[in-house]
């Protein structure tokens, strides 16, 4: 029974599997040209692990905070959610200038200027003065770190969007998709660096994804279950699918490139990941749908011990990402300074997985530790129950 006056939420499962799953596609698909990185979703489909990662991000606002808020608690929830955005502002600098670190250390060792220019830390190595200014205000940000500052701000935005959630959901949500529409027209986004850039993940478009998972994890997605889960959604969820990896599987193949015709690829492309364009939005829905079918809620497979250490990776997500961005850029330099071979490749893969495995199972540990600390208020109940027992 929950204590009175807390809010009491059960945790699900599957979104700490399917964030692990996407904790373990980014991490391959950060590895370039590893051949494990064709088991990552974006080789078949429009969307990738970064849909996962937002969508779950905002459904879980919605479904923890949006209660909270409902019940008159905003000041909590602005304090939790900011507390957690600025953990993750801390986790993005540490981990920009621990990456930066290593990236130049491996330059002046094997003089290979490559991975200088291939990571975006060229210009910072020469005016790290300037770089660090831009870096804290999360303007410059090297490759592979482009995803954080998104969340940032979509957290530390958050709870002033669920105070409007809780209150107007479906005006809310339409504001949202108002704001993705004038952010395509008009080219909204933030500025970047160099002068004349903007961010990889533009913010006013991607809170679309994060506002509609809010959306449902507030209540609307048992508005919409009887839709979601009739046979028509799920027909068009299917088709949807085939046709995108139709389409994929045409850029890896020149021969079912020319199946597609030329008026279909003028509708197609660009496919704008900065943006999200709507094809990426609707491929990660269709899937949403069918995963959402046949992974139910209390899914039985969710107690196997094979599925443990993916859900831990997913209960673990920041540090996970991070340890996962200096993984990848090891195995990468293995790849490059040694040798390129496909068993090397999944040799390498598959020890960073293992790697992030280890990790995650040793911060379960370390949080399941009593802490050595207990405050007044804590020492006072214990010893009010202990003389109540001996009474």
């Amino acid at each position: 029974m929950a204590e009175q006056g807390k809010i009491s939420v059960e945790r699900d499962l599957r979104l700490d599997l399917f964030r692990g799953v996407g904790l373990w596609m980014i991490f391959l698909d950060h590895i370039p040209h590893d051949v494990v990185s064709w088991l990552t979703l974006r080789n078949y489909g429009f969307s990738d692990a970064a849909e996962f990662f937002v969508f779950i991000s905002g459904y879980l606002a919605g479904f923890i905070y949006g209660p909270i808020i409902k019940a008159g608690h905003f000041l909590a929830a602005l304090k939790r959610l900011w507390r957690r955005a600025i953990e993750m502002y801390v986790a993005h600098i540490m981990l920009f200038l621990i990456f930066t670190a290593q990236i130049a250390r491996t330059v002046r060792k094997f003089d290979n200027p490559m991975y200088e220019d291939e990571f975006n830390v060229h210009n910072f190595l020469l005016h790290p003065d300037v770089l660090i200014g831009q870096a804290l205000t999360l303007r410059y940000k090297p490759v592979n770190l482009d995803v954080l500052p998104l969340y940032i701000t979509l957290i530390a935005t958050a709870p002033f969007m669920l105070w409007a959630m809780v209150r107007r959901p479906n005006l809310t949500l339409l504001g949202s998709i108002i704001l993705y529409i004038f952010a395509r027209i008009f080219d909204l986004n933030f500025a970047s660096y160099p002068p004349g850039t903007t961010w990889y993940f533009n913010p006013f478009a991607w809170q679309m994804m994060f506002v509609f998972a809010a959306w449902c994890g507030t209540g609307g997605a048992n508005a919409i279950w009887p839709y979601v889960q009739s046979r028509l959604a799920l027909t068009l969820a299917s088709l949807w699918l085939l046709f995108a990896f139709l389409v994929v599987m045409s850029w890896h193949f020149a021969i079912l490139g020319a199946w597609i015709p030329a008026w279909l690829n003028k509708i197609i492309y660009p496919i704008d990941k900065t943006d999200l364009d709507m094809f990426r939005f609707t491929h990660f829905l269709a899937l949403a749908v069918l995963v959402s079918h046949y992974v139910p809620y209390g899914w039985s497979a969710l107690k196997y011990k094979w599925l443990r250490p993916v859900i831990l990776c997913g209960q673990h997500s920041l540090p996970i990402f991070c340890f996962g961005v200096f993984l990848s850029f090891a195995a990468h330099w293995i790849l490059m300074q040694y040798t390129r071979g496909v068993w090397e490749q999944l040799v390498v893969s598959a020890a960073g997985i293992v790697i992030m495995i280890a990790i995650a199972w040793v911060l379960d540990r370390a949080r399941k530790v009593p802490d050595l600390f207990v405050d007044s208020a804590e020492i006072k109940g214990a010893a009010a129950t202990l003389e109540t027992s001996k009474a």
